[in-house]
């Protein structure tokens, strides 16, 4: 039976801690994705009293199946955002075990960093507070749009694999079923004996 694509994926928020207005506002904004089950969200700030942050933040940076880069010149300049995280992060992506979408929040010079080559959100890599945009909540909603369409397409792919995954299986189980039983030959000496040969054919199928 071939699986239903109804997964939720996990979504990393790598950001600076200067820009935590800005990832709450964009957390408000896949809001639906949450209550579709599309995604669940997951950020430092989750981390619980008594835990070990760095441990928990290699959790789920290893087992995110989506990860958002925050970007911004603060971004840029946290060693632990831009070293460990990103880092991280693109190692994923480029194995296939993630999806990294760089969300520029302010205007900095990233175009040349290791992110620069994917596509970024919103579009055409417009900062979310860029004046041309009428207000934070059309530029965020953009990005939403952008990854929810990430989503959609991650979900199908999910779907494809399911189907080849069970089809293959189903193909497996039908050539076992279909192998020929291969009878060993038995030896036929001269003084045949059609009783002895009955016996050896009834104790080896039993």
């Amino acid at each position: 039976m071939v699986s239903e694509p109804n997964k939720t994926f996990e979504v990393f928020f790598s950001y600076s801690h200067k820009d935590q207005d800005l990832r709450d506002q964009l957390e408000t904004q896949l809001s639906l994705l949450k209550r579709q089950e599309f995604i669940s969200s997951w950020h430092d700030r989750k981390i619980g009293a008594g835990e070990e942050w760095a441990k928990e933040i290699d959790v789920h940076l290893n087992t995110a199946q989506i990860i958002l880069l925050l970007i911004s010149a603060d971004f840029i300049a946290s060693d632990y955002c831009y070293e460990k995280e990103m880092t991280r992060a693109l190692e994923r992506h480029k194995s296939g075990e993630a999806r990294v979408i760089p969300i520029i929040l302010r205007p900095c010079d990233w175009h040349n960093s290791p992110f620069g080559k994917l596509q970024a959100l919103p579009t055409g890599g417009q900062a979310v507070t860029d004046r041309s945009w009428y207000s934070r909540d059309e530029a965020f909603s953009d990005v939403a749009k952008g990854i929810r369409e990430t989503i959609e397409k991650l979900r199908i792919s999910t779907a494809s694999t399911n189907v080849n995954d069970d089809t293959s299986r189903g193909l497996a189980k039908t050539d076992l079923v279909g192998e020929k039983l291969i009878l060993p030959k038995l030896k036929v000496n001269k003084s045949f004996n059609p009783y002895k040969i009955r016996d050896e054919w009834i104790d080896y199928i039993i």
